[in-house]
């Protein structure tokens, strides 16, 4: 394995971004590597720099929040969420399951906002009409984590920044992960909101439901607050769809925790934990995670993932003892390849000489 190798072949080419940080742990060790420059003004990356982490907060954050709650008996994935957050806009049969698998038939993303007619984020999400039918397909959704993160609030009774915290990042010893805004050493994310107010103005890829249009959009390089509009705008840096930082080292002992989860039954049970990491009825889709087959030393192997929008992803392999990490600034590329791309680009570096553990 040579994380070295993955940054090269990410910070190689025309979509090669400002910053990247690779690394990966299995049973016999850990491999971190990192090249670049972590913002504008030219300061050096480094192995502790913080990345707005964007949606792989929804499975380092939320989902991996209510496995605990569905392991300490408190939650189950079968529970309606009319149990827990009443008056929304789900269909009365709608699931905690049906979120965490995007099949609630919520709109994929909405400018929250630019909402006028709501004193707050989660009223003007209630307003919504569905955008699908329940059950009726996977439609990947920002707006179901975001629900998601309230229904953790409501179930632990605290704010979903110390939820996280209680159920995930202070058991594991992650003290460089957490929402922002977040100080150096951190990677700045992009320049304003232009792709926000590109889909605003164009109504791609998803139509705007509000007529709004005008909004004091930021223009400046974002470096410590959030990327993503709705949770810096609208939802104060603290989303179930959004929001984390953290650093390589944070989220490969996450990873590693995960793919080892059943030397930590103090806060998985293993039932819950199988359940999690199953497959829905949409391939490549499990309970908030991905899933994909990777070449893992030359055999294929099925891999828990996810990407996030600012160039960052996180994958795992269950049982195996092994986990992955790519942090990137993917939107300095001068041409920007999506999260996906860079992430396949650093996997053969990183899991061709690895060595599985025996579950």
């Amino acid at each position: 394995m040579s994380a070295a190798d993955a940054v090269a072949a990410v910070l190689a080419g025309p979509a090669a971004p400002r910053a990247a940080v690779a690394g990966v742990v299995t049973p016999t060790g850990r491999d971190v590597a990192v090249g670049g420059l972590a913002d504008l003004a030219g300061t050096p990356v480094t192995r502790d720099t913080a990345f707005d982490l964007a949606s792989v907060s929804k499975v380092a954050g939320t989902t991996t929040a209510i496995l605990g709650l569905v392991s300490r008996g408190d939650l189950r994935f079968d529970d309606p969420v009319s149990r827990f957050v009443p008056d929304t806009s789900c269909a009365p049969d709608t699931t905690v399951r049906h979120l965490l698998l995007h099949r609630a038939g919520l709109w994929e993303w909405q400018p929250l906002y630019l909402d006028g007619t709501h004193t707050d984020a989660a009223a003007a999400a209630d307003a919504l009409p569905l955008r699908y039918g329940l059950d009726e397909g996977r439609h990947y959704s920002d707006l179901g984590f975001m629900l998601l993160g309230r229904i953790i609030e409501a179930i632990s009774g605290l704010s979903l920044d110390a939820a996280v915290r209680e159920l995930v990042t202070a058991p594991l010893g992650l003290d460089h992960t957490g929402y922002g805004p977040v100080g150096a050493p951190v990677a700045s994310s992009g320049i304003g909101d232009a792709a926000e107010r590109r889909m605003v103005a164009t109504g791609e890829p998803y139509p705007v439901l509000t007529a709004r249009r005008h909004f004091p959009w930021r223009e400046q390089e974002i470096s410590g607050a959030v990327n993503d509009g709705n949770c810096f705008h609208a939802l104060g840096g603290v989303s179930g769809h959004a929001g984390l930082f953290g650093t390589a080292d944070d989220l490969l002992t996450l990873g590693a925790a995960l793919a080892d989860a059943e030397q930590h039954t103090d806060l998985w049970h293993p039932d819950a934990v199988a359940e999690l990491f199953r497959d829905g009825p949409d391939a490549g889709q499990a309970l908030g995670w991905r899933s994909d087959t990777v070449a893992v030393h030359g055999r294929p192997t099925r891999m828990l993932w996810h990407p996030g929008y600012t160039g960052c992803a996180l994958g795992f392999v269950p049982g195996a003892g092994i986990a992955a990490v790519l942090l990137s600034t993917r939107l300095f590329a001068a041409e920007i390849a999506p999260t996906e791309t860079l992430w396949r680009t650093t996997l053969p570096s990183l899991l061709n000489d690895a060595e599985t553990s025996t579950p």
